[in-house]
């Protein structure tokens, strides 16, 4: 398909993130009591900022460190070379690590929904955005399959637009300077385009999805959980029990999110309105649906299988 043929991928950015693993073991002697986990300040790792805020309730032993990333290539690099236990992630660049021999497991979704595709609020279809730019975070990413899902909807080519990779907190400026027509990204640089007046959304992730569009996972490193079964165990169960306070809409839920997301609460709010928590298992058919548009186009050659990398042995019986 000459579509999939024009689609955009920064090989050599994609080549330096997946270096061999050659840093220190990760959870190993003494260390093993401290979990270091990375994450990009966004919604879909508010699991992990209610694990971390409420550390004294869900653990025992065991203390959890949050790594804060400024880009993916960072995140990528530490956790593939074990400077880092594990990390919330792009479901994509985990499948890519994975397929390169990285030993990291999927355990659990950060999120549901959450991706807004915003414009200029002067562009009212899509096809208006022919011969524009675009912005997305990564190649590798739920919010690039989005836009290409909506392309191929209107009867449009990818290549009918100028996609660029583009930093989340950079991409509302980037629109209200005309530098882009569209972005889609994580939250809550969605909901700052539509609060700040420069951005309005045309349409959300799930009219894209068949139920889900599975966009950040928590991935754990195998040598981690084999040398920390213990505390694999703790900071699992902590993972899941904290995932439900981030979503359950109270006042201490929004001061928790607005403590690790310091941006206005207006914006906060709406961001928190299209985005849940109460779903975390990595069900098949949406990990199969995942797999199969990659290889259509052609950003993975061999994603693996979901029983060789998606560990369901915290989400059984939930959801």
């Amino acid at each position: 398909m000459q579509r999939t043929k024009k689609l955009l991928l920064s090989y050599g950015l994609v080549s330096s993130i997946f270096i061999s693993a050659c840093g220190r073991p990760a959870g190993t002697g003494e260390e093993a009591d401290v979990i270091r986990i990375g994450h990009l300040p966004i919604t879909h790792a508010a699991p992990l900022y209610f694990l971390d805020a409420h550390q004294e309730e869900y653990l025992d032993g065991v203390e959890v460190e949050l790594v804060r990333f400024s880009s993916w290539i960072e995140l990528m690099d530490a956790l593939n070379t074990g400077r880092i236990d594990g990390a919330s992630v792009l479901f994509e660049l985990a499948m890519k690590a994975r397929e390169r021999g990285i030993g990291i497991q999927a355990m659990a979704l950060g999120h549901r929904e959450g991706n807004p595709i915003i414009v200029d609020p002067e562009v009212e279809s899509v096809e208006e955005l022919a011969g524009t730019t675009v912005a997305i975070p990564h190649t590798l990413s739920a919010h690039n399959l989005l836009l290409d899902e909506m392309l191929a909807r209107a009867g449009m080519e990818y290549g009918d637009v100028n996609v660029v990779e583009m930093p989340p907190p950079e991409m509302p400026a980037a629109l209200s300077e005309g530098r882009v027509s569209s972005y889609i990204v994580a939250e809550p640089f969605g909901a700052l385009g539509v609060t700040n007046e420069v951005g309005e959304v045309l349409y959300q992730s799930s009219e894209f999805c068949p139920s889900n569009c599975l966009c950040c996972a928590l991935v754990l490193r195998e040598d981690f959980m084999e040398n920390a079964p213990e505390a694999t165990d703790q900071f699992m169960e902590g993972y899941l029990a904290a995932s439900e306070l981030a979503g359950d809409g109270s006042e201490e839920s929004l001061a928790t999110h607005a403590e690790y997301l310091p941006v206005d609460e207006t914006a906060l709010q709406l961001s928190l309105d299209w985005i849940y928590y109460d779903d975390l298992d990595i069900k098949e058919e949406e990990y199969e649906f995942l797999r199969n548009k990659l290889i259509e186009l052609q950003l993975v050659d061999e994603p693996p299988q979901f029983d060789d990398f998606v560990n369901r042995k915290y989400l059984e019986g939930r959801g």
